[in-house]
This record gives structure tokens, sequence and C-alpha cells, in this order.
């Protein structure tokens, strides 16, 4: 058996379950239970005035909503 064949071998078989597994921890990650804080902090990042940074009290989401 080649290297060729060898590493499609495994590319096949296991980097596909490698890359799926991947993906759904990816997935997990984005979506689990409390990070809509933090995606509304970021989502917020670019329209923030840069010449004052903006407080870090731990409430972004509270004030991403009040913005609206």
């Amino acid at each position: 058996m080649t290297t060729y064949d060898l590493l499609r071998e495994f590319a096949d078989s296991w980097g596909l379950l490698m890359l799926v597994v991947f993906f759904l921890g990816v997935i997990a990650f984005v979506f689990r239970p409390g990070s809509a804080k933090h995606h509304a902090e970021m989502a917020a990042m670019p329209l923030r005035d840069e010449s004052a940074p903006q407080a870090d009290n731990g409430d972004a989401y509270e004030s991403a909503k009040k913005t609206k």
C-alpha cells in the first residue's frame, strides 16, 4: 500500500469523522446556554465609539437591548 492510498483511506474514514465532531462541537459552543450576552456584545462592537471605551460592567446584553 502506497503512502497516498494510506492517507486517502485515513481521510475517507477518520478524517471525515473528526471534521463532523469538530463541526458539532463548534455548533454546540455557539448555541450554548448563556452565550447570548457575549454574542450581543460582539454584534455591537463595530458600532462603539472608539474615543471612549465601553465600561465592562458585564451587562452588554441589556445595554444592547436598550439601544434598539
